[in-house]
């Protein structure tokens, strides 16, 4: 019988079995796809660009993904923050470039100002670990970001600043997350304004994020079974079995599930406490996919641009990852127009998109990648997102255990992300080593 089965070789599930290994554990990672990494994945094109087609940027606030990129020999460099040029906001009515969002008057830029300091005292008063225990916990995770920021009389552009970060991030309408949620996230990082790129987005690993999955995956050797579907979990003190579409059963003393939550909701899973189950299930992930376009060159520099966009079409956001390499994120708002056209016709529509925000040549794609995360069986989803009402109904059990049965993954800790992933794969393991 196997010490540890593992359920997914995403980053959580990666990082929950090298330690696994390295503690002497016997570890089998069983990984669905053809491949390690999750929603972590990169391809090489021309000369043997890397081309990242899944998670990419971190910031200084993400400290156990950080300690495992040194650990594993790679290296880190700064992201598209340090990207010359202007920012790019594609708004309903036109195409603008700036420093900033084009706030129309002072008085519209001294009350996001306003709105930003209420949030940050807002924020001082949430504990990340315990956000239950508010006195008012009940009343801000009913309320949205939206409905509270009319609450404050916060001014039309001030909402409609925040609803288009809200679709840049791909992670929820602000009208659609809950209040508390949001100022848990910022509480976790120390966060004291809407949301600090230098904080969340700074870094990123100059030789690709996925090396990351890729080096890990690479220690674990033939510890990991790919094209290994799980279809049932069963639980119990004296053993756990895993069934796969196969039909071989596996058993193992203990299971770290890594398995993004949506993909948790409709496996079988049969012996976890209730309690434990229910919290698990009733987490939500944002149906967002990401698009990819590759360049000869970077042709958004033609009309001064950074590459760094946000928009209120199709497109939430773009970024550049490197020399003619333009990432992107279709928010959950948009996600349906994308599936709803034809498979060819997709990257016409991403490249109209393109047009109006960096102009002509940016219609001259070399390729585009799209990963469609909402829809794929294997994810179900990009991020967590916390509808208004989920922190009290997902309740103090979220990120907790039920030993023998260990969950991790970017769901499970507050902010979630690359290093949530990590954080919680680690966390995970050194449960299951102390049997607790």
């Amino acid at each position: 019988m196997i010490d540890v089965l593992v359920l997914g070789a995403g980053l959580a599930g990666l990082s929950a079995a090298r330690d696994l290994a390295a503690a002497g554990a016997d570890v089998v990672v069983l990984e669905a796809r053809e491949r390690v990494g999750g929603r972590v994945e990169q391809v090489r094109v021309d000369n043997g660009r890397p081309v990242q087609l899944g998670g990419e940027v971190v910031g200084r606030v993400h400290t156990e993904y950080l300690r495992l990129v040194d650990e594993v020999g790679l290296s880190l460099e700064p992201s598209y923050v340090a990207v010359p040029g202007l920012t790019t906001f594609d708004l309903y009515e036109a195409t603008e470039r700036g420093d900033d969002f084009p706030f129309r008057s002072a008085d519209e830029r001294v009350d996001y100002d306003r709105v930003e300091g209420l949030w940050g005292r807002l924020v001082a008063t949430v504990d990340p670990e315990d956000p239950w225990s508010h006195p008012e916990a009940a009343r801000l995770d009913a309320t949205s970001v939206g409905a509270w920021l009319r609450s404050v009389d916060a001014r039309p552009a001030t909402i409609r600043r925040l609803g288009l970060g809200g679709l840049s991030l791909a992670d929820g309408s602000i009208e659609q997350t809950s209040l508390l949620a949001e100022l848990r996230k910022s509480a976790a990082v120390g966060e004291r304004t809407f949301y600090s790129t230098e904080l969340w987005e700074s870094l990123q690993v100059a030789e690709g994020s996925a090396e990351v999955a890729v080096r890990v995956a690479g220690e674990l050797g033939d510890r990991i079974r790919l094209g290994a579907e799980v279809t049932r979990v069963r639980v119990s003190a004296a053993e756990c079995r895993v069934d796969l579409a196969t039909g071989e059963e596996l058993r193992a003393e203990a299971i770290v599930s890594s398995l993004p939550v949506g993909v948790v909701a409709r496996l079988d899973i049969q012996g976890v406490d209730l309690a434990r189950l229910r919290s698990l299930r009733r987490q939500r992930h944002a149906l967002a996919a990401k698009v990819v376009a590759v360049y000869a060159r970077s042709v958004w520099a033609d009309v001064g641009a950074n590459g760094l966009c946000e928009s209120e079409g199709l497109l939430g956001s773009t970024w550049p990852q490197r020399e003619g390499v333009l990432s992107a994120l279709v928010p959950p708002e948009r996600l349906a127009y994308l599936l709803a056209l034809a498979e060819e016709d997709r990257d016409d529509a991403v490249r109209d998109a393109l047009e109006r925000m960096y102009g002509p040549s940016a219609r001259n794609t070399l390729s585009i990648h799209h990963r469609l995360w909402g829809v794929d069986p294997f994810t179900r989803g990009y991020v967590a997102h916390w509808w208004p009402g989920d922190v009290m109904r997902v309740g103090p059990l979220h990120g907790t255990h039920a030993p023998p049965f260990y969950a991790c993954g970017s769901d499970q800790w507050v902010a979630g992300y690359m290093e949530g992933a990590v954080r919680t794969g680690r966390a995970a393991a050194a449960a299951a080593l102390g049997g607790s």
